[in-house]
């Protein structure tokens, strides 16, 4: 019985990871580490903010998932920064260092593309396009990567990092949320055709991305960018989300000059725009190379977002 261990199980991703592996393959048992006693996994109850993780949380566990993190949070960032370092990047390391005096065999890490630094307009970045990231969240990220490596070259312990793109699928939260939920709802505005390109990658794809690279040799000490191929417009993002609410897509569309004038009156605004219909695209061809193929795009419309 092969043991898997993941963090972050009750969140959009972990919990579908946890779900695949608990309930299709009975060769595997899964324990998690939660907050709060979870009703189907083993539980090992522990809140990175506030504990240590248990010295007996890792017996007998072979790979472990680590999904938890603190991610975009609503207030200043240099008021919580603390808590960025403390679960992005000192949690992890305790995590990984428990692994090694544990025995686990293989440890992934999902970190993000923003770890990679900005995107930049009119290029697909690649794991070799290494900026300086912007913002704590991803300077977290990529500082955890980097002692997450060095862990693993000082050890035999097999260590792999995903940083994925807009990660869409069945109960996908954040801004796609929202922007379906403003769709559904009438009040998001149809968007204008500015041919930039913005990588998605369904969450099934991602979790399929999650195993390949802990169970693939290839991937030890390395970093993968996981996308689903295909660079979309925001605009026809837009239009695949009005297919899936069976909406009328508009023959029309608020003109990008508009936006470019309300981009105008603060930086704060300028950044919402250049999130909204700015260019984020990402290759994932190193991951492709060890055998990766994305089962799904966002022109799949059956329970894509659902």
């Amino acid at each position: 019985m092969k043991k898997i261990f993941i963090t972050g199980a009750t969140g959009f991703v972990g919990g579908r990871l946890a779900g695949l592996l608990g309930e299709s393959m009975s060769e595997i048992e899964v324990r998690i580490l939660s907050r709060k006693l979870h009703p189907i996994y083993e539980t090992v109850i522990c809140d990175f903010e506030r504990e240590s993780v248990p010295s007996s949380a890792m017996v007998s566990i072979d790979t472990i998932f680590h999904l938890a993190g603190f991610t975009h949070d609503l207030r200043n960032a240099s008021g919580v920064e603390y808590l960025y370092r403390k679960i992005n990047v000192d949690a992890t390391v305790e995590l990984a260092e428990l692994a090694v005096a544990s025995g686990v065999k293989r440890f992934v890490f999902v970190s993000s593309v923003k770890a990679g630094g900005s995107a930049l307009p009119g290029k697909c970045m690649t794991e070799f396009d290494q900026g300086e990231p912007e913002g704590v969240y991803g300077k977290t990220k990529r500082e955890a990567e980097l002692k997450l490596l060095e862990i693993g070259r000082k050890s035999d312990m097999h260590v792999s990092i995903v940083r994925p793109s807009l990660i869409y699928g069945p109960g996908v939260k954040g801004n796609l949320r929202m922007m379906l939920s403003g769709i559904q709802k009438g009040w998001f505005p149809p968007l204008p055709e500015t041919h930039n390109r913005r990588s998605m990658i369904h969450v099934d794809d991602l979790i399929q991305a999650l195993l390949l690279v802990a169970d693939n040799d290839c991937a030890n000490g390395s970093i993968f960018i996981a996308t689903d191929g295909y660079p979309y417009s925001s605009r026809e993002i837009y239009e695949a989300m009005c297919c899936m609410l069976e909406k009328s897509i508009p023959q029309w569309s608020v003109p990008k000059f508009f936006f470019d004038l309300v981009a105008a009156m603060s930086s704060h605004i300028r950044y919402k725009v250049d999130k909204l219909l700015g260019d984020e695209c990402y290759s994932s061809e190193k991951l492709q190379s060890i055998g990766f193929k994305a089962k799904r795009s966002l022109k799949d419309m059956n329970e894509t977002f659902f």
